[in-house]
C-alpha cells in the first residue's frame, strides 16, 4: 500500500466531540426527520423499528466502521484511499463517492431551500392557509432556484472555512440546537389531544409483519441511507482524525444518536398528525418523495399548527428551523466529500475547490428546482441505488482486498479481538449478500421514477 500523502490544506478535527457531532450531523438529515417516521408507521410500527435496529447491526455498523477505519488509516480523501487499498482498478469507486456527493447535494439543496423559506415565512407569520397553492408558488421555478442558491452559498461558506473553523464549529453550534428543538417539540407534542393514538399508530407492534419482504427491504434501506453510508462522507471525516480513538465505539455512538433523532422525530410527527386529523392528507408522502407527492410535509403541517394561533407560528418556525439545521449539517458533509477529493487529487486550495464545485453543484440542481420529477429520479438513482452500490463495493474492497491492513488499523483503540473478528465476518459474509438483495428491490422504484420523468 502507498504511503499516505495528504494535502496540507485538508485540516484536522480539534476535538473528539467536534468529530462526533459533525459525523452525526452528516447522518442526521431530512430523511431521518421525516422518512423514518412514516416508513415505520406503514411498515409494522415496532416491527419495523426492530428490523431497522437489526439491519443497523448487520449492515450499518460494519460498513460505517469500515469507512471510519479506512479514512483514519489513509489520511486522504476517498478517491486516494480506495486506490491505496485496492490499486488503480479501484479508483472508480472513489470517484463514485464524489459523484454521489455532487449529485445528492444538487437536489438536496433544493429541498433544504424549502425549509429555509418556510422557516423564514413562519417567523414572519406569512405562510397562508392554502399551503398547497403556496408550495406550488415557492417550491418550484425561480423562487425555488433562489432559495437553492442561498442554501448552497451558506454551505460553501462553511466548507471553505475548513475543518475546525467551518465543519467542526458549525456542528458544535447547530447539533445541540437541533437536539434542544427536537426534544422541546417532542415534549410539546405530548400535550396534544389524540397524541396517544398517534403514538400507538407509530409504535403498535404488528409483529406478524416481521416476515414481510417489503418491510424487511425498507428497514434495510433505511438503516443504510440514514447513516450516511456509501458516499464516502464518514470516510472523509475520519481522514481528519489524528488520534487513536476506538472507531468501533465511535461508530456505535454515531449510529445510536442517529437512531435516537429519527425515533424522537416520530414522537413529534405522529401526535401532530392524529391531533389535527392529517392521516388521509399525509398518506405515504414524505420530504424526499417516496412514491407520493413531493412536499406533503410542507403542505399539510403548517396550516394545522397555525390553527393554534400565534403560538402555532412559533411551532411551525421551530419545526422548519430544525429541518434546516438537519439539512445543513448533511449538506456540508456532501460538499466536503467533493472538496476533499479535489484538494487531494488536483492539489487545489480549499477555497478554490469549495467555490468552484459549489457553483457547479448549484447549476446542476437548477433542473430539480423546475421539475420535481427530475428531483425524484435523481433521489432514486443517486440517493438510493448508487449509494448502495458504493456501500457494497466498500464492503468487498475491505473484506476481500484489504482486510489485513484494515484489521490492523481497527486494532488501534479496539483491543478486543473477538469484536474485530465479528466485524470482519459481517463485512465479508453478511453485508454483501444483504445489499445485493436490497439493490434488487431498489430497481423497481428507480424504474417507476424514470418512467415518470420521461412521461411514461
Amino acid at each position: 500500500m502507498e504511503a499516505p500523502s495528504a494535502s496540507p490544506d485538508r485540516g484536522a478535527w480539534g476535538t473528539r466531540l467536534g468529530f462526533i457531532l459533525a459525523a452525526v450531523g452528516s447522518a442526521v438529515g431530512l430523511g431521518n426527520m421525516w422518512r423514518f417516521s412514516y416508513v415505520a408507521a406503514e411498515g409494522g410500527g415496532a416491527a419495523f423499528v426492530l428490523l431497522y435496529l437489526v439491519f443497523v447491526a448487520l449492515i450499518g455498523l460494519p460498513v460505517m466502521t469500515s469507512e471510519l477505519v479506512v479514512g483514519r488509516m489513509t489520511q486522504v480523501s476517498p478517491v486516494k484511499a480506495v486506490r491505496q487499498l485496492g490499486g488503480s482498478r479501484w479508483a472508480p469507486l472513489g470517484w463514485l463517492f464524489v459523484f454521489c456527493g455532487f449529485g445528492i447535494l444538487s437536489y438536496y439543496s433544493v429541498i433544504a431551500g424549502w425549509t429555509m423559506r418556510f422557516a423564514f415565512d413562519a417567523l414572519r407569520g406569512a405562510i397562508p392557509q392554502d399551503t398547497a397553492t403556496y408550495f406550488n408558488e415557492v417550491g418550484t421555478n425561480m423562487p425555488a432556484v433562489i432559495t437553492h442558491v442561498l442554501f448552497m452559498a451558506i454551505t460553501v461558506i462553511i466548507v471553505l472555512r475548513g475543518v475546525k473553523k467551518g465543519l467542526e464549529r458549525t456542528a458544535l453550534i447547530l447539533m445541540p440546537m437541533l437536539f434542544v428543538l427536537l426534544v422541546g417539540l417532542a415534549i410539546w407534542a405530548t400535550t396534544l389531544s389524540g397524541g396517544g393514538a398517534g403514538y400507538a399508530y407509530y409504535l403498535k407492534p404488528r409483529l406478524s409483519e416481521l416476515l414481510d419482504t417489503a418491510i424487511i427491504t425498507d428497514a434495510a434501506g433505511q438503516a443504510f441511507f440514514s447513516l450516511s453510508l456509501g458516499m464516502g462522507a464518514l470516510m472523509t471525516y475520519a481522514s481528519y482524525l489524528k488520534n487513536k480513538t476506538n472507531l468501533g465505539r465511535e461508530a456505535v455512538t454515531i449510529a445510536a444518536t442517529d437512531f435516537g433523532v429519527a425515533f424522537i422525530a416520530g414522537l413529534v410527527v405522529f401526535p401532530i398528525i392524529f391531533h389535527f386529523g392529517l392521516g388521509e392528507a399525509i398518506g405515504l408522502g414524505g420530504v424526499l418523495n417516496t412514491d407520493n407527492t413531493v412536499g406533503t410535509l410542507f403542505i399539510t403541517i403548517p396550516p394545522a399548527l397555525q390553527s393554534l394561533g400565534s403560538g402555532g407560528n412559533i411551532i411551525v418556525a421551530a419545526f422548519f428551523i430544525m429541518l434546516f439545521f438537519a439539512a445543513l449539517t448533511s449538506a456540508i458533509s456532501l460538499l466536503e466529500v467533493v472538496v476533499a477529493a479535489i484538494i487531494d487529487s488536483w492539489q487545489w486550495p480549499r477555497a478554490r475547490a469549495a467555490v468552484t464545485f459549489g457553483i457547479l453543484i448549484t447549476l446542476a440542481g437548477i433542473p430539480s428546482a423546475y421539475n420535481l420529477n427530475i428531483l425524484t429520479f435523481a433521489d432514486k438513482l443517486v440517493g438510493t441505488f448508487l449509494l448502495m452500490v458504493g456501500g457494497l463495493c466498500t464492503a468487498i474492497l475491505v473484506g476481500y482486498r484489504a482486510l489485513p491492513q484494515v484489521e490492523q488499523e481497527l486494532s488501534i483503540g479496539m483491543e478486543n479481538a473477538n469484536l474485530r473478528r465479528v466485524w470482519s465476518t459481517m463485512v465479508k459474509f453478511v453485508v454483501p449478500p444483504v445489499l445485493f438483495v436490497v439493490l434488487f428491490f431498489a430497481v423497481k422504484p428507480l424504474w417507476v421514477a424514470f418512467k415518470a420523468l420521461i412521461g411514461g
